[in-house]
C-alpha cells in the first residue's frame, strides 16, 4: 500500500458501478429480494389500473412481502405515491438485513 491509499470501505467503492456496489452491500440473495419486489409491485400496479371496479386487493402483496417496513404506509397520507414509497422502503430496509444476514452467516465464527 502507497502513502496516499487508505483502508476503508468508501474508497474501493468509489471505481465500482452502483450494481456492483449494491450486491457488495446487498448480496445476490439480497438482489433477489428486491427484484421479486419491484415485479410484485409491477404486476400489483397493472391488475390495479386494469380493474375498472376498483376492488383490487393485489396491492396488498407488495405490502406484506416487503412488511415490516412497508407498514409505515399506515401513517403516510391516502395516495398511490405514498404505497409506492413504502414498498420500496420497506423493500431496501429488508434487502439491507438480508445482506447484513448473509454476511454474518457466511462469515460464520469468525470476527470480521
Amino acid at each position: 500500500m502507497t502513502g496516499t491509499e487508505t483502508d476503508t470501505d468508501t474508497d474501493t467503492d468509489t471505481g465500482r458501478s452502483v450494481p456492483r456496489r449494491l450486491r457488495d452491500h446487498v448480496g445476490v440473495v439480497g438482489l433477489v429480494y428486491l427484484g421479486v419486489c419491484a415485479v410484485l409491485l409491477v404486476w400489483a400496479l397493472v391488475v390495479t389500473i386494469g380493474d375498472s371496479t376498483d376492488e383490487s386487493m393485489a396491492g396488498v402483496i407488495p405490502l406484506l412481502a416487503t412488511a415490516p417496513a412497508s407498514l409505515v404506509l399506515l401513517v403516510l397520507p391516502d395516495n398511490i405515491v405514498m404505497a409506492i414509497i413504502a414498498v420500496a422502503l420497506g423493500a431496501a430496509v429488508n434487502a439491507a438485513i438480508i445482506g447484513w444476514c448473509t454476511r454474518a452467516l457466511r462469515r460464520g465464527g469468525r470476527p470480521d
